[in-house]
């Protein structure tokens, strides 16, 4: 019914016209024995059908596959099943030894001493020493080449070192909380160089080919350390087209696809099972804060005020979806503060005089940029549109390519607003909210805040958890008071799963895991 009544409103001329897109709760915990991505012994594939599945993506990987190179969320999701840390996440929010086998931490919490692993090998056959683990850990915390992002998180590093082969030190130059979170990091080969296009890593499942917008493939790493991925190969097939996804899905070329919109499971049939989790996003109309009418904090605000964020999950994803109200999702539960959630209420009359007050009496003009292959950022930007009327804004919505949207306004920070959802690289509150310092690289907003500058070097100083976290919460506040974005939602993923196969685990942190994927019969 309420996407009937989005359609609705959307005939009588109260939303935009339907632009054509090419797409871009807590997490789920482990499974129960015998329940999806459980280690109950893999089922063997029909006969009519090799084991192997296509899963279909919205978007294509950056240029550069190199783990430490990686821009796009989407990019890190997809080879999350090639590469491995020291450490690497569980579904349940948990830090377990990957390329470690066991870790050791001083009494005084300045030296860290990894043991790798016995046997393990990367991808090309390669054994994993620790010289490869000293290599990637400098290479992140100094890098020698333009393209890999530095690692701010390991400043507090002192030396990385090689105790024998099996054996790495690391000693900090003060006590740090986050330090294992950020160990992560994908320790690669310190002798390979082709990374760019052939990456190799430790995962589950290596690398086989890449066409250009059109697909990746990955097949099971037998020498793979852990338990073995159950499928023998996955394509990734490149789908940017909204009305091609449904498509794929319902002839059989695609048999998962992550990230789908309610209207489209809606329209899926019966031939596929709906997974559903969380995205671990936060999904906001960011707005650039050095671009005029949005360096005025009332402008801001009155936006925040304009945008009834509950009417957006009822009209545009029928009720799925998580408000959230600065820049941190539920699933970061001891770093997420519900009371920022409502802390703007719908409030038209506020609005006005806000803008009123900035000089903008009867509204502006903006423009707001959206990946036009996000088809849920389409959705969400076109209710917001018809919002804004109200309050006298004229938005437009402007639709780019994802190549374009990264460029451009990402990386250029050529754009007035945009929607789309940030991720956060590692489970830690610094991977949300460090991009919003003023010095940071990768702030896209151009939010310039002393008092947030300070807020969150105090918490990354912190001594302990306590003051740690309750720093986060403040500079999260910090955010939300100054309206540094237009916070919505933490979006419900829903994803489709052909009937037959099983083994979908969501994490707190968005990738998609496939080594649990697998045929039930």
């Amino acid at each position: 019914m309420k996407r009937k009544l989005l359609e609705v409103l959307l005939l009588l001329g109260l939303l935009c016209a339907v632009l054509c897109g090419c797409k871009d709760g807590s997490a789920a915990g482990m499974p129960e024995e015998g329940q999806p991505g459980s280690n109950e012994p893999a089922a063997q594939p029909a006969a009519d059908h090799p084991n192997e599945i296509t899963v279909g993506i919205a978007q294509d990987l950056d240029e550069s596959l190199d783990p430490h190179k990686v821009v796009a969320a989407g990019t890190k999701e997809v080879m999350f099943n090639v590469f491995e840390g020291l450490m690497k996440p569980t579904p349940d929010g948990d830090l377990i030894p990957a390329v470690a086998e066991t870790y050791k931490i001083s009494e005084d919490q300045m030296v860290y001493t990894f043991t790798i692993r016995e046997g393990i090998a990367f991808h090309n056959g390669a054994p994993v020493t620790a010289e490869d683990v000293v290599y990637s850990v400098n290479r992140c915390i100094a890098p020698d080449d333009p393209g890999v992002f530095r690692i701010d998180a390991l400043e507090v590093v002192d030396e990385v070192a090689e105790v024998d082969e099996r054996t790495v030190s690391i000693r900090l130059k003060e006590p740090s909380a986050e330090l294992l979170t950020y160990l992560t990091l994908a320790i690669l080969p310190a002798d390979y160089d082709g990374q760019d296009t052939a990456p190799v890593g430790t995962g589950p499942f290596r690398y086989v080919s890449r066409s250009a917008q059109d697909n990746i493939v990955l097949e099971r790493f037998d020498g793979y350390w852990g338990e073995p991925a159950y499928l023998d190969k996955v394509t990734f097939k490149i789908i940017e087209n909204a009305d091609s996804i449904l498509m794929s899905l319902q002839s059989g070329a695609v048999d998962l696809f992550a990230h789908l919109t309610s209207t489209q499971v809606a329209q899926l049939g019966d031939a596929f099972n709906i997974e559903e989790g969380t995205m671990n996003l936060v999904q906001a109309m960011y707005l650039n804060n050095a671009e005029k009418p949005f360096d005025d904090v009332r402008v801001r605000q009155a936006l925040c005020c304009a945008i009834d964020r509950r009417q957006i999950l009822d009209l545009a994803f029928d009720g799925y979806g998580s408000l959230i109200g600065s820049s941190m999702y539920p699933a970061f539960g001891k770093y997420f503060d519900d009371s920022l959630t409502d802390y703007y209420a719908y409030d038209v009359e506020r609005a006005k005089a806000l803008l009123a007050d900035a000089g903008y009496p009867d509204g502006f003009a903006m423009t707001i940029t959206v990946p036009s292959n996000y088809q849920p950022h389409i959705d969400t930007a076109q209710v917001i549109v018809e919002q804004l009327k109200a309050v006298g804004i004229t938005a437009e919505i402007l639709p780019v390519t994802w190549e374009s949207w990264l460029n451009d306004t990402y990386v250029g920070r050529k754009f007035q607003a945009t929607v789309v959802g940030v991720d956060a690289s590692t489970m830690t509150a610094r991977a949300l909210l460090e991009r919003f310092t003023s010095t940071a690289d990768n702030n896209f907003i151009n939010y310039n805040n002393a008092e947030y500058d300070a807020l969150f070097q105090e918490a990354v100083s912190a001594a302990d958890d306590v003051a740690q976290t309750d720093a986060y919460k403040r500079a999260e506040a910090n955010l939300t008071e100054n309206a540094a974005n237009v916070y919505i939602q933490d979006l419900a993923d829903l994803v489709a799963v052909r009937k037959g196969l099983t083994g979908v685990r969501f994490y707190p942190i968005y990738v998609l895991d496939l080594s649990g994927v697998r045929y039930t019969a």
